[in-house]
């Protein structure tokens, strides 16, 4: 493939933003150095970069693009909305209607608040916690990798320049499916913990009881139970993991397949608590979620469409399914080419990743940016494997072969070292402390 036009505007984009991109994810050195640097357009499940190489996508906007690309009922209500204005001095009755349409899927909420990212709304839900609780400190699950760029979450990073100690040391942290290591925290810390958030699944589903027992102890410990669904939510259920799994947290907040793209996030929670962030109360008063765009017509437009489609269409059900038929024929694949221990499926079938392994058994950046490279020069990108509605068959399919062409050059490097195939550089892990 040819990347002339990637390399040129590259060189431009390093020169005018930090890093290239505005997110870190998204950055070159997540990629090989043969691969596309910037999308032109997209269409379904297929983007088409700025030298005009077309691609079969996976992640999608980092898991935001559940339905497709410039997908049509989402469009359209958009375009509808921005034509009468997008940003106005008193609320558009698009956030009752956006509401209501919330509400009505995640039952487990009686009140929502919407903003543009996830890391506004996990913070959010984290100073609502500490004004309710009168508490300071908050417990993360320190195995799901990022609630937010806020100092809170961020600080327990080895990116953490920048944070104070004092805001990380009112940062706990524990596993996940190890409620021994919660309980411990709440004896560490007796009557402090404001909270405790984690996702309700990464991928892996929690054992027996682990979620029902976190939320009997976090009534018992006067502590708000907090699950971060920006993933789960749209993907494992239509309401959510919270749903799937039979636990209501006090607060949650959604994001990424909220809207199929466009940014809108939201916090939503159980009224007692949701209300402190109102004007019916005559309690101390939380500034909760006051921004100026966070409101923007289009957004909740493009959010109601797309709600309505979740409702109205299986797409949660195409996404189990047709992740299931990728993770069996790219498991074929690995099992054919003699490397089922070494490249290997993890998730839910409606959010699939890989795990790619060197000679000694151990995850390998070396390898995962050789095969990154080889399925991208068969015309598929896929950081991960995450579907979408538009995800055929046929996609799946080319999907497949696709990795089987590049599984042949892997087990190549397997003997001959990855550096005799790759191009350029390894890729590297978001969060580490120095370039």
């Amino acid at each position: 493939m040819n990347f002339d036009k990637t390399r040129e505007l590259r060189a431009k984009s390093h020169d005018l933003i930090p890093g290239g991109a505005h997110t870190y994810a998204k950055g070159d050195d997540q990629y090989p150095e043969q691969a596309p640097g910037f999308i032109a357009r997209g269409r379904g499940c297929h983007v088409w970069d700025v030298d005009g190489n077309e691609f079969i996508e996976y992640a999608m906007g980092l898991r935001a693009v559940t339905l497709g690309h410039a997908y049509p009922d989402v469009i359209r209500a958009a375009e509808k909305a921005m034509h009468h204005g997008t940003n106005f001095n008193r609320p558009s009755p698009l956030e009752v209607e956006c509401a209501e349409e919330f509400l009505g899927i995640v039952d487990g909420a009686h009140m929502v608040k919407f903003t543009k990212d996830g890391s506004t709304a996990t913070t959010a839900a984290i100073t609502l916690a500490r004004a309710v609780t009168g508490r300071d400190k908050v417990a993360l699950c320190i195995d799901h990798p990022f609630f937010s760029y806020n100092g809170w979450s961020i600080g327990m990073t080895p990116v953490d320049a920048g944070i104070p100690e004092s805001d990380k040391a009112l940062t706990l942290t524990f596993h996940y499916n190890d409620l021994d290591s919660v309980k411990a925290l709440f004896d560490a810390h007796p009557g402090e913990i404001a909270a405790v958030i984690l996702e309700p699944s990464r991928g892996e589903d929690p054992v027996e009881g682990f979620l029902d027992e976190l939320r009997s102890l976090c009534t018992a410990e006067g502590t708000m139970l907090v699950f971060d669904e920006m993933i789960t939510g749209f993907r494992w259920h239509l309401g959510g993991g919270q749903k799937y799994y039979g636990v209501t947290p006090d607060l949650s907040t959604f994001g990424k397949a909220l809207a199929n793209g466009f940014s809108v996030s939201a916090l939503g929670g159980k009224r007692e608590f949701m209300e402190r962030g109102g004007l019916r109360h005559s309690k101390e008063r939380v500034f909760l979620l006051s921004t100026t765009h966070g409101a923007e017509t289009h957004g909740l437009a493009a959010a109601v469409a797309t709600m309505r489609v979740y409702q109205q269409e299986p797409v949660i059900e195409h996404l189990w399914g047709i992740g299931e038929r990728l993770a069996l024929g790219f498991t074929e694949a690995t099992r054919e080419a003699g490397l089922e221990e070494y490249v290997h499926i993890v998730g839910k079938p409606c959010n699939l990743a890989f795990m790619t392994k060197g000679p000694d058994g151990k995850p390998s950046q070396a390898y995962r940016t050789l095969f990154l490279q080889e399925t991208i020069a068969r015309g598929v990108l896929m950081p991960s494997l995450v579907v979408s509605y538009s995800h055929t068959t046929d996609d799946i399919d080319r999907t497949i072969e696709a990795v089987r062409g590049a599984l042949r050059v892997y087990r190549q490097a397997m003997d001959a070292g990855a550096d005799r195939f790759l191009v350029g550089r390894p890729s590297k892990i978001v969060y580490r402390r120095y370039n």
